[in-house]
Formats: structure tokens, C-alpha cells, sequence
């Protein structure tokens, strides 16, 4: 996650237990994508430069690692934060390495790389000309012009800024740094207002109604619970909060299914609630083994479930792959510290 790996690489207590014999692993030359392939970002570990991108493909049950370095005869860089597609290119964002790189998501060759951030998160296109990028320590939101892969403005957002979601016109912001959600209006770059919400949102998503769900992990030294929310993003306001009972709870990592009526969050374990439930799950979905769930994932066209285990967060990660009732399928190999899934 964050620049956060830094954490992360000192968490050497726990080595997974794994009992699927994992897929094999493909080192052919030769770059293969399906409809069905789904791309996986490592983030690797902080200031060792070693992110990959892998792609899996779930009928032939093989990997190709590293195809960034593959094709381009370089690495990817340093913690690959995140990956988005629109209109043909992907955007891989590389948040210790300052970057975006832009490249052709069938033959993985760059095509631009876009500098000059700090530490980029998340990015949203917002047009076929524009899109923001969110950031850890910048204190604003960038805006790129995507005709040329530059930077094009910002738009002041204090603390942390992470996922975001474009709807009616408007970006809705989170934030990990305190506890409001940022409503930007996206004709004119502005930031119009903020919905106080919990502390540390973290992830945020649209359900099949147009209702926005938005996870907060709080924050156990200030003595602030975890919780959910739910918000009209027309109004702006509040219709439903959950509030997670201990302040040990640290649900992240919020996903939903391919009919937006579903979500999942980690927080040890899966949890998985229905988007009309009125409490929050008590008992696990799926429960960890000694794994530790970094990475969650829905494939939205027959649900299958992504889990990624860092085990030690230094050697080679593993993604679980579970049916939509839970019962388990298989699992691969992946690159260091495997945290988010891109379902082509």
C-alpha cells in the first residue's frame, strides 16, 4: 500500500500456510491477453524498485510475470500503486517512483510516462481529455491532460487523498488524513464541498442504485472506530452509517460484485454484506489460514473472488481464487506484495 510498505516490510512474523498447488508459471517471451485476463499490480517492496505486473489468466490457470519489464527491458519502478484502462491505454500509477506510465494494455509497450508527481495513488478519468490523480503527501489533486500525458493543474485537497469516483457531474474524494469526503465539480476543477463522514476513509464505491459506500479504517491511537457509510450523491448527504464495534477493527480494501448489490471489505478476514443489509456482518466469509489478506478483487462478470496473501511481505506473494459462495478453487504465485486486481 502506501509508501506504507515501509511498515509493511518489517512485518516478518507470520509465513502463510498454503495448501492449493499454485498455477504454473509462464516465461515465455511472447505477451498473451485474453477477454478474460486479469491483471494484477505488486507493489514490491518500498525503495527496492522491484513492482511488477502480472497477468493471470483463469482459463488456461497460467501467469506471466513481470510483463512491463518484459516487453520494455526495464523495471516498472518503485511500489505500483495502482492500474486503470480508458479508452485503450493503461495507466499504471508508481507511487515511490513519482510516475504514471501509459502504455498499450494488449502489447504492454509505453507509450508516455507522465512525471512530475510526488506520490501518486489513484487515477480517475474525468473526460477523454482530463483526469485527476490523487496523492499521499502533495496536499492536491493533479490534473492530467491526457492528449498529452501532462500535467495540466491541481486542485488544493488537504492530507492524504485516495480512492475516488466520478458520478453526476461530480468527483467524490476520499481521504485518509481526516474525515470528510471531497466533492469536486469537475466542469470547473473546484473543490464545492466536503461530507463529514468517519475518520480515514480508504476506499470508495457506487452501488446499483447510484448510492456511493465509503470504508473508514479510524484510527486506533486517537481513539476513533472504523466505519461505513452510505451517501446520496445528489443531496451529498449521509443515509446510513455503520459503525464498527473495537477500535482493532481495520476494514479496508472495499470491493463489490458485478451487479453492484454486494460489498466485500477486508478486515483480517473476508466480510461480505448486501448493500440493503441494515448491520454490519459478524461473521467472516472467508477467514484467513495464517494468510495475510493484503489484496481483494471481484471479477464482476461470474464473481469469482481475489484474495492476495503478502506472507512475509519479502518474498513472493499469493492469490487465493474462491467461487462467489466461498468455496475455495486454487491459487498462484505472484510478484511481491500483490494488492489490486484489474479484471480486463
Amino acid at each position: 500500500m502506501i509508501k506504507q510498505a515501509t511498515i509493511c516490510s518489517l512485518a516478518l512474523l507470520l509465513i502463510a500456510c498454503r495448501k492449493d498447488k499454485p498455477a504454473s508459471n509462464s516465461n515465455t517471451q511472447a505477451i498473451i491477453t485474453t477477454s478474460n485476463s486479469v491483471f494484477i499490480c505488486n507493489e514490491g517492496n518500498f525503495q527496492f524498485g522491484n513492482a511488477k505486473l502480472s497477468i493471470y489468466d483463469p482459463e488456461s490457470n497460467t501467469v506471466q510475470e513481470d510483463v512491463f519489464q518484459t516487453t520494455n527491458k526495464r523495471p516498472l519502478g518503485d511500489v505500483f500503486q495502482s492500474m486503470n484502462i480508458f479508452n485503450g491505454k493503461g495507466y499504471l500509477v508508481v507511487n515511490n517512483s513519482s510516475k504514471i506510465e501509459v502504455i498499450n494494455p494488449r502489447t504492454f509497450v509505453v507509450q508516455a510516462t507522465i512525471t512530475g508527481l510526488s506520490s501518486p495513488r489513484y487515477f480517475l478519468a474525468i473526460s477523454n481529455s482530463k483526469a485527476y490523480v490523487t496523492d499521499y503527501a502533495a496536499n492536491k489533486i493533479n490534473i492530467l491532460d491526457l492528449s498529452n500525458n501532462t500535467l495540466s493543474g491541481s486542485i488544493t485537497c488537504p492530507g492524504w487523498t485516495e480512492q475516488l469516483l466520478l458520478t453526476y457531474g461530480k468527483a467524490f474524494v476520499s481521504t485518509q488524513t481526516n474525515n470528510k469526503i471531497y466533492v469536486i465539480n469537475t466542469l470547473t476543477d473546484v473543490l464545492t464541498d466536503s461530507i463529514t463522514i468517519g475518520y480515514s476513509s480508504n476506499a470508495i464505491k457506487e452501488d446499483k442504485n447510484g448510492k456511493l459506500w465509503v470504508l473508514c479504517n479510524g484510527s486506533k491511537t486517537k481513539g476513533i472506530a472504523a466505519s461505513l457509510h452510505k451517501i446520496n450523491p445528489i443531496t451529498n448527504a449521509v443515509e446510513q452509517t455503520f459503525q464498527f464495534p473495537s477500535l482493532n477493527d481495520y476494514p479496508w480494501r472495499l470491493a463489490m460484485n458485478g451487479a453492484n448489490d454486494t460489498l466485500y471489505y477486508l478486515n483480517k478476514n473476508v466480510y461480505r454484506m448486501s448493500i440493503e443489509d441494515k448491520t454490519l456482518p459478524t461473521t467472516a466469509f472467508i477467514s484467513t489460514q495464517q494468510q495475510i489478506f493484503y489484496g481483494l478483487g471481484i471479477d464482476p462478470r461470474e464473481g469469482t473472488i481475489y484474495l492476495a496473501d503478502a506472507v512475509d511481505y519479502v518474498q513472493r506473494g499469493i492469490v487465493y481464487r474462491y467461487q462467489p459462495n466461498g468455496k475455495p478453487i486454487g491459487s498462484f504465485l505472484a510478484g511481491i506484495i500483490p494488492s489490486g486486481f484489474y479484471f480486463n
